[in-house]
């Protein structure tokens, strides 16, 4: 019903408004507003009642309202342009031409007559307004408009008339687009035009000509000699029509700004008006300034002196010639062009470009009366000129720049230079070298640096081609630390430099780039420089420098060799010269060149350098046994070193080289070895002479100078290290050269021991330093020092010593043998952290390979072998050492190893071999001869050692068949002081066996109280006691017992199975979990369908999801088996097959868990299935999905940091893939940190952070990430957590080391965290990282072989097979480094086992190479 109603009110208020009864349109409107408020016929009657009763702010409003509910119609717009047009309000006239080019949108696809309206409407509005860049823009849309249409020819010419008619006035206020489309509409008029030649035609030409000669400068330069042939080809009579818009034109180019003048639009208008006008004087003018800019002062002369034939009044003309031969150095031609132009000019009698050319002119030619006389009357003239026109700020600058140039004391003098230059500026704000000059006054005479920038600016701004105020404005910049605002202003004035050009800017950004270290940058940028100015020997020395930081010797060379020519007095140019000879071990020269320089003036760095090349030079002729020679060159450097030392006695260097020099004479004879030494730094008198020392005194002046050198650096360790030497030196001298107060050789030796000792306090990395100190280590061994093995190893890291391999390797070995010290710091230290075993077992084997007559040392090799695993090497070490010594020990460690290996006949033949009277003889034989147990039973002296063969024997008789026997002989080991596990494992399984669950629980209360299990025990444990509970009947306790073992060791598949085993069989209630705990259980060993397709966890998880469909974990099980099925075909190069099903898994394990679980763990099992879908949609590519499900579950719970987090790593994701390689920006990386800190219980978290800080290149950040999930993942006592953390940063640091990045602190980093990661326990990716780190800095050693064979060939011990197939894959690369074919062999047969197909193929790539 309301709808017809409202209908029927429209149509009562439609025939009220034709009928003129608008307020009764207006009770109807309404009343159908009341039905349907958003109607939009009754808004608009509305507002044509309300237009008609003269209510023009309601109609608006009206309109405004129908607009709002249908801005696409036409009735409300139409309604508001007439409600406009009537009206006179300012307002509404201003809202008027919105509404018309509304109405031009809506009637350009419906009624084009309305358009055509609409445009002309809105632009006399636009006309009447002076707005003509939109008048042009709207009419050349009619015209478009009827162009599309099919407007005839004529239609269009005259609506190109209309437009050149719409925007000839006031042409010279008309900005440059609105000009364009003034010379296109008359462009335009001309192709339509019929009549040609005609006098419409012609009119419209000359229009246009005239147009062209009224145009700004860039506009009127666009008249191309194409359009001048034209127009000669369209009139008959060219003087009139062509020469006089060519000569306004001309006139326009003259007094323009000089690029104008310079441009090729320039040239070719003034060699057309020559060609018009032979005798042009403005043509000829026109040349000779365009020659003159150009550089070309001869055709600059010429031209201007024809053009200055018939314009001898031409002020410019004048200037330019008196310029030219200025420039031409031809002083008397510049002075009188000066005066002929002053007197030939009415308007500038005196006029002061010309008085100051003339006064220039003079001061050349040395006529100082003249000069004088010039700037008197450039005075006089420029006070004449104020009077004349005091508004011309032109005159003020250049009585201000007079003034400035007249010295420093009018520069000082406030009222002269300052206040004439600040009238300047205000009367010509435009003028830049006004600015500049100012520029000059604030910065020298002022001292205001920031006044005296912004005045360099504004001069810069008004003029981009002022090279001396963009200059100044970069370096004060600079000098502010302002260098974005110096290099913006650089790059924009060379990108637009033309070749050749801008030196001041291209110099400024090469010594910007030589500053900060980019110097190929720096190099570029300099070359550019001198490219403008090859004579510059500043810009030469520059370019220098970039070379030599570049490292760059022969060019630095030649570039300082340049300088040096073009500048001979350059001293900086020679000494680099020589610096870079001296750096190319080219000393003979290098000490020339010096010489040069110091014969000049008294130069430190010079004396420095050479005094360094002396002594380069006496070292090789002692190394030539030349000791005369040498000596020679020694005294010489002293006498040049001790001048530099007087004059800067402040730098350390200087004394240190003295010290070198001094100390440098104790390799040759004591005879030979006689120095004159300067009396001051000898100590003796007179201190005017020089004084011959023997090397006893003279060792004694170089320890004087070391100390000196110490006072300035005391931190320096290769002073102490060089002064330690000295001390040694000094001990080993005879006798005869030791004075009374020197005469204790000990007190020189602890001297030195001391200074070594704090040379490797403040640099631990210096071999040089511990060789040294290697003595140290030897009298530390005499007396037991607990620093001994440190000061052994580092003696043996950065170079193997004989002695002091042997001496670690001793220490180590007794270290290991002492098994009360596990828990001391000097185990941890030196055993684990050291990684001690491996160190000594390298250094052991270089040792052994070369003295292969050491027992000892086979012995200490074999027993660090077995110790590493290395059972085989372990053997073949103890055999050398049977061979060298019959050793019994070596013998019975011999045969241990022979048990291990499985190399029984072996074992049996050596202890054959022996007497048998040794408790270990009988023990170990007795393993094979069961007869011999009761002999060694009879040699026993421990109780332990009676348990274990105790426990051999009841083994034995067990496999036998004697039961009771076994029995009886368990019952006796249990009943000693110290049982062993074994025994009491033994103990329990028998009873449990044969169903005696007494003797069970008590063998097994007794084993529980040794302590708590450790690898393979645990599981043992846990078996026998949920057995034991099996048969004692308490079926319930079995799956407690084995749920509890599972809580306390999660990462344990055996104990998962055994799990899934137990809970059907003893806890029917709970039997169908069993499938889930199976499914977690392979879900853990990472089985999935491409390594069997009938078992694995996609397939239990399916199983157990039709047993237990109302179990939310069990649908979890499943999302997480699915997600592990497209991340293994995602790895195997397959299409994923389970896409899209993570929100789907994700609803139902919400469902289930709200009816079924507790709440706690319902919440805690969604927050993990909600990562886990995010996970899977990440990895899937779909990010805006993750995006979207994080964003509904925020909207929900908008304070959960972890899903913030999750949403960040989303968005990250997405931001990383769409940036294509761009570097993040630092904001987002902020936001991903705060993020991540959100979390304070998430070590994944700062993992994650770690590999964006890593994608990045911040590998420093990363490094700090994984230090914080490593802090955070002890402080919750994570074991897995700092493990992941460890490996994870050694990971990080490897890849430096692998890319072969220079530097020690990535490999120190890997060192570190593999070190802490194997204090944690087993890991095999450690080992595997410290093998890659050798591979990597040390590739064919032999210790880089022996860590990938013990991951290759010792991957049973749970290594697993990833690992191996990596280890196994450098180990061939390194192989065939060494071209090892037989161990190669070795290797593939290895793979071919495992079915390591990858490396197969690798190998047969290799070898068809």
């Amino acid at each position: 019903m309301s709808n017809k109603e409202v209908k029927s009110a429209l149509k009562n208020a439609r025939d009220a408004i034709k009928n003129k009864e608008f307020k009764e349109a207006l009770k109807h409107c309404k009343a159908a507003l009341k039905l349907e408020k958003n109607n939009y016929n009754a808004w608009v009657f509305i507002g044509v009642a309300a237009s008609e009763l003269e209510q023009p702010d309601q109609a608006q409003t009206a309109y405004r309202k129908a607009l709002e509910l249908e801005p696409e119609q036409l009735l409300a717009w139409q309604g508001l342009a007439n409600l406009y047009e009537k009206s006179d309000q300012t307002d509404f006239k201003a809202e008027l031409p919105k509404v018309y080019q509304k109405l031009i949108e809506l009637y350009e696809s419906s009624d084009k007559t309305k358009c055509y309206e609409a445009i002309r409407k809105l632009a006399d509005i636009f006309h009447m307004e002076k707005d003509y860049l939109q008048v042009a823009r709207v009419w050349r849309r009619l015209i478009q408009l009827k162009e599309g249409e099919g407007a005839n020819k004529a239609e269009l010419l005259q609506l190109w008339q209309q437009m050149t008619c719409l925007l000839s006035d006031s042409m010279e206020d008309h900005d440059n687009e609105t000009q364009q489309h003034l010379i296109a509409a008359f462009e335009k008029a001309m192709v339509l035009s019929d009549n040609v030649p005609g006098e419409d035609h012609r009119k419209l030409s000359a229009d246009y000509l005239k147009c062209l000669s009224q145009v700004s400068p860039p506009l009127c330069f666009s008249l191309t000699h194409t359009q001048l042939q034209w127009g000669k080809k369209v009139f008959s009579q060219p003087p009139i029509v062509q020469v006089l818009p060519l000569k306004k034109m001309v006139t326009k180019y003259l007094f323009s700004t000089i690029i104008w003048v310079c441009s090729e639009d320039a040239g070719r208008c003034f060699s057309r008006l020559l060609e018009l006008d032979p005798d042009s004087g403005l043509g000829h003018l026109g040349l000779g300034i365009r020659a003159l800019e150009e550089g070309k002062c001869d055709d600059s002369i010429k031209y201007l002196a024809q053009g200055l034939k018939r314009m001898r009044s031409s002020l410019v003309g004048w200037c330019s010639l008196a310029q030219a031969q200025l420039k031409m150095h031809r002083y008397s031609d510049c002075a009188t062009s000066c005066s002929q132009g002053t007197s030939n000019t009415s308007d500038a009698n005196n006029d002061p470009v010309l008085v100051a050319l003339k006064g220039r002119a003079y001061l050349q030619k040395g006529q100082v009366d003249q000069v004088l006389q010039v700037t008197s009357q450039l005075l006089v003239t420029l006070t004449y000129l104020f009077t004349q026109s005091p508004a011309c700020g032109e005159y003020y600058f250049v009585l201000g720049r007079l003034y400035w140039d007249m010295g420093e004391e009018s520069r000082r003098d406030r009222s002269k230079a300052h206040t004439h230059l600040l009238k300047a500026a205000k009367l010509d704000p435009y003028l830049g070298s006004v600015f500049c000059y100012l520029g000059h006054y604030y910065r020298e005479v002022a001292r205001d640096q920031g006044r005296a920038r912004g005045c360099y600016k504004r001069a810069f701004e008004l003029d981009s081609n002022d090279a001396e105020s963009g200059a100044a404005s970069v370096d004060l910049s600079m000098n502010e630390g302002d260098m974005d605002t110096a290099l913006a202003v650089l790059q924009s004035v060379i990108q637009r430099a033309t070749p050749g050009s801008a030196k001041w800017a291209w110099m400024r950004r090469g010594l910007y780039h030589l500053k900060v270290g980019q110097h190929p940058q720096a190099c570029a940028d300099l070359q550019a420089a001198l490219r403008a100015d090859p004579q510059d020997w500043v810009c030469w020395e520059c370019l220098g420098e970039a070379y030599l930081n570049r490292r760059s010797f022969t060019s630095a060379l030649k570039a300082f060799a340049k300088a040096q020519l073009l500048n001979p007095s350059s001293i900086y140019s020679l000494y680099q010269t020589a610096a870079i000879k001296q750096t190319l071990g080219k000393f003979k020269e290098a000490a020339a060149e010096y010489l040069q320089i110091i014969a000049q003036e008294d130069y430190v760095p010079a004396l420095k350098g050479l005094g360094e090349c002396l002594l380069s030079l006496a070292r090789c002729l002692m190394e030539d046994y030349r000791d005369g020679g040498a000596i020679d060159l020694i005294q010489q450097a002293i006498q040049y070193l001790f001048r530099a030392v007087e004059l800067r006695p402040d730098l350390s260097c200087l004394w240190k080289l003295l010290g070198d020099a001094c100390t440098s004479v104790s390799t040759v004879a004591p005879n030979r070895a006689r120095v004159v030494v300067p009396g001051p730094l000898a100590g003796l008198q007179p201190p005017d002479q020089g004084h011959l020392l023997n090397q006893g005194h003279t060792l004694r002046v170089g320890e004087r100078c070391y100390g000196r050198a110490l006072k300035l650096m005391p931190e320096s360790s290769s002073l102490w290290y060089d002064l330690g030497l000295n001390y040694y030196h000094q001990a080993c001298l005879p006798p005869c050269l030791q004075e009374l107060e020197h005469n204790s050789v000990l007190l020189q030796l602890e001297k030195a021991l001391q200074c070594v000792k704090k040379a490797i306090m403040l640099n631990s990395s210096n071999h040089s330093y511990w060789n040294a100190l290697g003595v140290v280590a030897l009298i530390a061994e005499m007396v037991g020092s607990y620093d001994t093995m440190d000061l052994f190893r580092h003696t043996t890291e950065l170079r193997t010593h004989t002695e002091g391999v042997k001496g670690y390797a001793y220490w180590v070995c007794a270290t290991l043998l002492d098994k009360s010290n596990r828990d001391s710091e000097l185990y941890r230290y030196n055993i684990v952290q050291m990684n001690a075993v491996s160190a000594a077992q390298v250094a052991l084997s270089k040792y052994t390979e070369r003295i292969q007559t050491d027992p000892d040392a086979f012995v200490m090799l074999g027993f660090l072998n077995e110790h590493l695993q290395l059972k085989k090497q372990a053997v073949l070490a103890y055999q050398r050492c049977v061979c060298l010594e019959m050793d019994c020990v070596c013998l019975r460690v011999t045969v241990r190893l022979y048990f291990n290996t499985g190399q029984w006949e072996e074992a049996v033949h050596v202890y054959s071999s022996t007497p048998l009277e040794v408790l270990h003889d009988l023990a170990g034989l007795a393993l094979w001869l069961i007869q011999s147990y009761e002999k060694a039973l009879m040699v026993t002296s421990t109780e332990k050692e009676k348990a274990y063969i105790l426990t051999s024997l009841a083994l034995l008789q067990h496999r036998l068949g004697n039961m009771d026997s076994a029995k009886t002989l368990l019952f006796k080991c249990s009943m000693l002081k110290e049982p062993v596990p074994e025994s009491l494992l033994c103990l329990c399984a028998l009873g449990l066996v044969h169903g005696d669950s007494t003797l069970a629980s008590a063998a097994l209360t007794e084993l529980l109280k040794q302590g708590r299990a450790t690898g393979a025990a645990v599981e043992q444990r846990c078996l026998l006691t949920c057995t034991l509970l099996a048969l004692q009947g308490n079926y319930s306790a079995v799956q407690r017992e084995a749920s509890r073992a599972v809580h306390s060791n999660p990462g344990n598949p055996s104990l998962w199975a055994l799990l899934s085993r137990l809970v059907p069989q003893y806890y029917p209630r709970k039997a169908k979990r069993a499938l889930l705990y199976s499914g977690v259980n392979q879900l853990a060993c990472g089985r999935h369908s491409g390594e069997d397709r009938s078992r694995n966890a996609l397939k239990t998880m399916q199983r157990a999801v039709l047993l237990c469909p109302d179990d939310p974990a069990v649908w979890a099980g499943l999302m997480a088996a699915c997600h592990t099925e497209n991340t293994a075909c995602s790895l195997s190069g397959t299409t994923p097959g389970r896409r899209g099903l993570e929100q789907v898994l994700m609803a139902v394990v919400s469902e289930k868990g709200r009816s079924e679980v507790e709440q706690p763990l319902a919440q805690a099992l969604e927050g993990w299935v909600l990562q886990q879908a995010v996970t899977g949609l990440t990895s899937g590519g779909q990010l805006e999905q993750a995006e979207a499900l994080c964003s509904q579950v925020l909207s929900v719970s908008p304070e959960h940091p972890a899903v913030v987090l999750l949403l960040r790593q989303v968005q990250c994701e997405h931001l990383l893939l769409s940036s294509a390689g761009t570097a993040l920006p630092a904001s987002v990386l902020e936001q991903l940190s705060s993020a991540v800190s959100a979390n304070h219980t998430s070590v994944a978290a700062w993992h994650w952070l770690a590999e964006v800080y890593r994608t990045q290149g911040l590998l420093v950040q990363a490094v700090m990430a994984y230090r914080q999930s490593l802090q955070l993942a002890s402080q919750l006592d994570l074991h897995s957590g700092k493990m992941a953390c460890l490996l994870r940063l050694a990971l990080l640091a490897l890849s430096p080391c692998m890319l072969k990045v220079p530097g020690d602190e990535w490999k120190e980093l890997v060192l570190e965290a593999t070190t802490e990661a194997l204090k944690l326990g087993p890991s095999p990716v450690a080992l595997l990282v410290q093998a890659l780190l050798h591979f990597a800095t040390k590739m064919s050693a032999r210790e880089t072989r022996r860590l990938l064979e013990r991951l290759v060939y010792f991957s049973s011990q749970g290594y697993p097979e990833t690992v191996a197939c990596v280890a196994r894959w450098y180990l061939l690369r390194h192989l065939h480094a060494k071209d090892d074919l037989e161990l190669m062999d070795t290797l593939v047969d290895d793979a071919k086992a495992s079915g390591d197909s990858r490396l197969l193929e690798f190998h047969t790539r290799l070898t068809s190479c």
